[in-house]
């Protein structure tokens, strides 16, 4: 399978709008601090899905030449990871999306006029697309009651991506997770920030020493990095249109 991070910010991207930190300047700039908002592709032999569509989705796919995708698999119910789904109005019909129930409510009630094909699935019970099989499990994104990350597999081959999560994943799902091959992680800030609803850099790698990943790329991250190029010599930070081969 092939990964794209299409987007690898958090929220409010980066830059930042109105800031002049030395992120959102790097970026400004045109350096890889440049971070438009969260999705990814995998793509196979068989066809394109996506996980998660933020609203940088239209530039996205513009940039890496998609028209099309083979489905849709949203982990949550956040603006900054559905949004860019209307951006398929008038150019995909019927597109398929997949997601837990109360997440398909809360965005599809947002996106009603574009009339996707709907699959409800469970947690820890695993589907089929493009050749994959796709597992989605719970994590811990208070507020919200209801958020995913997602396991891919192919043969002996096992992605993981954590969705936004803080480090208090439940028991089962770490199981689950245990010995990705590629575990993209979310981790929105340097260790010296304490936070309530993702994870630090810190706990993104005792995350993946606990999962025994062979190889960790964090994503979902915010401008309170330094600038891309000095900050990725202290951490495995991910950047927009980076690709890996699984």
């Amino acid at each position: 399978m092939r990964i794209v991070l299409l987007g690898t910010g958090d929220t409010v991207g980066t830059p930042k709008i109105g800031c002049k930190c030395p992120a959102c300047m790097d970026a400004l700039a045109g350096g890889r601090s440049r971070r438009s908002r969260f999705s990814i592709l995998i793509e196979t032999e068989d066809g394109r899905v996506l996980i998660d569509t933020g609203p940088d989705l239209r530039y996205q796919l513009l940039k890496h030449k998609i028209s099309q995708v083979d489905g849709v698999i949203w982990t949550h119910g956040h603006y900054d990871h559905y949004a860019g789904f209307g951006e398929f109005y008038r150019v995909q019909n019927r597109v398929h999306v997949y997601g837990l129930s109360d997440t398909l409510d809360y965005i599809l009630d947002y996106l009603y006029f574009m009339k996707p094909a709907r699959h409800d699935v469970s947690v820890y019970e695993s589907f089929r697309l493009i050749g994959l099989e796709f597992t989605l499990f719970p994590v811990h994104h208070p507020p919200l009651a209801e958020s995913a990350g997602v396991v891919v597999c192919e043969g002996d081959k096992k992605l993981v991506i954590t969705g936004d999560t803080t480090r208090q994943i439940p028991k089962r799902s770490i199981e689950i997770m245990k010995g990705p091959d590629i575990l993209i992680c979310d981790a929105i800030a340097p260790p010296e920030y304490d936070l309530q609803k993702h994870m630090n850099t810190a706990e993104a790698e005792d995350l993946a020493r606990e999962l025994n990943a062979k190889k960790m790329v964090m994503t979902h991250l915010s401008h309170l990095f330094p600038p891309h190029d000095e900050a990725v010599k202290r951490w495995n930070l991910g950047y927009d249109g980076m690709e890996m081969v699984l």
